[in-house]
């Protein structure tokens, strides 16, 4: 897709990050439409990005990582969601999760989960719950007191990639409050039969049932830091970016097909159309880069700019895909198209904590909020 230069630039130094995962894309898009179809776990692309040296190069310094940016982050979100939004999920999830529970467990427990990613292990997140919508950080589930440890009998929801994750970042309530560990999957945690999803569909996002599940007061995680930056929120707009792209470029190929001598291209509601929705995807894209240049300066801004950039790139991915299908008409409805399956996958942003209405809810009552 056509892209302007943005002045939130991924730093040199990581740049070599940025390539690699460029010439990985087009192996990941060659498999996109066969996982979709059979709502395959794409485990082997995944474990492609840990090969390349990706996965620890996002862990703190002094963890032996090289503490990767989130300009790099967001640009890396994006370019696999353009190629294959499943790995896209997945892959943010998992490196989310390890992210957090290096950066806010005990110092040995840290240790610990960083030597797991650095060795393949695969990470996901445990938070949604059947009660909890999108209050997702506050668990409704009680841990129980199991001696100087709790235990956890519930139900967790939409667990991307679980099936092939090691280790949970996981909350329960604790006395009352909202608590945070580092989990093990071990014989008391189940998956029930996945109900399947419309579009995502190779994320494998499923529920997870645990029954008495050890809660070690030793991974109990501290609170974050006022200036730190989650990265699954900071990656959340870039998802929907690169699906935004996918559909343009969908929608690009498709009116240039030629039928007759003449092109939809050369249509005026065609151009017309096209013109005001990559402006909307470009400008969404610079809303997302400024996040990330917010979370680089550590700034406490970063989360809240973080929920109105995700509420706008959500609703523009899905008018992106929206009008691919429109400009594809017939053949675009075509399971053979990649304009359905985009338009699928589109509606998932708008659905995942915090969801679009909650969150014009809350950027709408800063708005309005008097001084």
């Amino acid at each position: 897709m056509l892209t302007r230069p943005s002045p939130v630039s991924v730093p040199a130094a990581e740049q070599r990050w940025v390539d690699t995962v460029a010439e990985l894309a087009p192996g990941f898009a060659a498999t996109v439409a066969a996982d979709d179809a059979a709502a395959r776990l794409p485990i082997d692309h995944l474990q492609t990005l840990h090969a390349s040296g990706l996965d620890a190069a996002f862990l703190p310094v002094e963890h032996g990582g090289e503490g990767l940016s989130y300009a790099t982050l967001g640009t890396i979100v994006r370019t696999l969601a353009a190629s294959h939004p499943a790995v896209a999920t997945v892959w943010l999830m998992h490196i989310g999760a390890a992210h957090a529970l290096v950066t806010l467990s005990a110092p040995e427990e840290a240790a610990f989960f960083a030597a797991e990613l650095r060795a393949g292990r695969r990470f996901a997140n445990a938070l949604s719950e059947p009660a909890g919508g999108n209050h997702f950080l506050a668990s409704q589930q009680d841990a129980d007191p199991a001696g100087e440890d709790w235990t956890l009998t519930g139900r967790k929801l939409f667990v991307s990639g679980s099936e092939a994750a090691t280790h949970l970042f996981l909350n329960a309530r604790v006395d009352g409050g909202p608590a945070f560990f580092g989990v093990t999957l071990d014989d008391t945690v189940t998956f029930p039969p996945i109900d399947e999803t419309m579009g995502m569909r190779a994320t494998r996002s499923r529920s997870m049932v645990f029954e008495k599940t050890p809660l070690r007061r030793a991974r109990l995680c501290a609170p974050p830091a006022p200036d730190y930056a989650n990265l699954i929120t900071v990656g959340f707009a870039f998802l929907s970016v690169g699906i935004a792209q996918a559909a343009l470029d969908a929608l690009r190929d498709t009116a240039n097909k030629s039928k007759g001598g003449t092109t939809l291209a050369d249509v005026q509601w065609v151009r017309q159309e096209t013109g005001m929705m990559w402006a909307e995807v470009e400008a969404t894209r610079l809303m997302a880069e400024r996040t990330t240049w917010l979370a680089d300066q550590r700034s406490p801004e970063a989360m809240l700019a973080a929920t109105e950039t995700k509420m706008l790139a959500n609703e523009v991915a899905k008018r992106a895909a929206a009008l691919a299908v429109r400009v594809g008409g017939g053949g675009g409805y075509l399971l053979a198209s990649p304009i359905q399956r985009i338009f699928r996958d589109a509606q998932a942003g708008a659905l995942m904590a915090y969801s679009v209405p909650f969150s014009q809810e809350v950027v709408g009552g800063w708005v309005l909020q008097t001084v």
